[in-house]
């Protein structure tokens, strides 16, 4: 609860409320518990850390039963009802992420979300808290949890953060045509991409430029609503992004020097692949830009599927 992570744990009040929100809609499916969906992974990731041999199966017989019974979830009507607590998202100590604006007395974020489908708009799915980590006199030891994970692509699997500053220039959706038009041209010149080499960083980042639109086109302006504070209609900056990978094909010029081969992992790499250890994925493969109210952190953010 000490260090900057993702997916907790978090250095919590004892004496302050856990968040919680109530589903939008109850699920209509099955739907797995919390302890499922890291019972699961944690089988998979063994059984692929282990060698095999030519044919041999990736599961055993028992573990091939354990894997279908967890994938098979629970019926929801017989879970309870309600407002559900949210799950950590990411934990953020300023020390960690210099670059990032603090509101003043505060030297920690804290992310907390609702790990189903409404992932996008702004709502009491997911919460910011800025605190100043001193204040914590006695802290949480044991977190609620949701009585079910109506998305476990959405659920972070527990990860220790090592930041590193990186330079980045702005999205093209954010530059004008003329601009635009000579960037491009000069990155045409030099056989590079401005879009994946250059401008925005892949991965989970804190701050920098917003990601790049993917499937659908940016808003027109700032006077639309998706680019406003929903509590004050305000102006938004990027805070975090979460990304379902640190790289991929088009953005390798990006990836690690570290982790630079397919096959060997960094001595001690405790995590199931290289290019997405928190185990999640947004939509198809996308990006979720969380931006913050400028004028009060406070305020519930606003999400963006980019």
């Amino acid at each position: 609860m000490h260090d900057s992570s993702v997916g907790g744990p978090l250095l919590w009040p004892a004496d302050e409320p856990w968040p919680e929100d109530e589903p939008g809609r109850p699920p209509v499916r099955p739907v797995q518990k919390l302890a499922d969906v890291h019972q699961l992974r944690a089988l998979l990731t063994r059984a692929w850390a282990r060698p095999r041999g030519p044919r041999e199966n990736l599961l055993s017989a028992q573990e091939s039963e354990t894997a279908e019974r967890l994938r098979a979830g629970h019926d929801p009507a017989l879970l309870p009802a309600g407002p559900q607590p949210l799950i950590p998202l990411a934990q953020l100590y300023a020390r960690d992420v210099p670059a990032l604006t603090f509101p003043e007395g505060t030297d920690l974020l804290q992310v907390l979300w609702a790990p189903g489908y409404g992932i996008e708009g702004c709502s009491a799915n997911v919460q910011l808290r800025w605190r100043r980590a001193a204040d914590v006199h006695e802290a949480l030891r044991t977190f609620p949890e949701p009585a079910y994970v109506e998305c476990d692509d959405h659920v972070p699997e527990p990860c220790l953060l090592q930041p590193e500053p990186v330079r980045e220039f702005p999205p093209g959706h954010l530059l004008d045509r003329a601009l635009e038009e000579r960037v491009y041209g000069w990155c045409a010149q030099q056989s590079v991409s401005y879009r994946s080499d250059l401008s925005v960083a892949p991965g989970w980042k804190a701050g920098g430029w917003p990601a790049p639109f993917t499937f659908r086109d940016a808003a027109e302006s700032d006077e639309d609503e998706e680019r406003r504070c929903g509590e004050c209609g305000g102006p938004l900056e990027a805070l975090l992004t979460v990304d379902s990978s640190e790289w991929d094909g088009a953005s390798g010029s990006w990836r690690p020097a570290e982790t630079a081969s397919d096959t060997a992992k960094p001595v001690g790499y405790p995590y199931r692949t290289l290019h997405n250890p928190t185990m999640m994925t947004v939509g198809r493969g996308y990006t979720l830009q969380v931006y913050s109210c400028v004028r009060t952190p406070s305020h519930l953010p606003r999400t963006i599927m980019q």
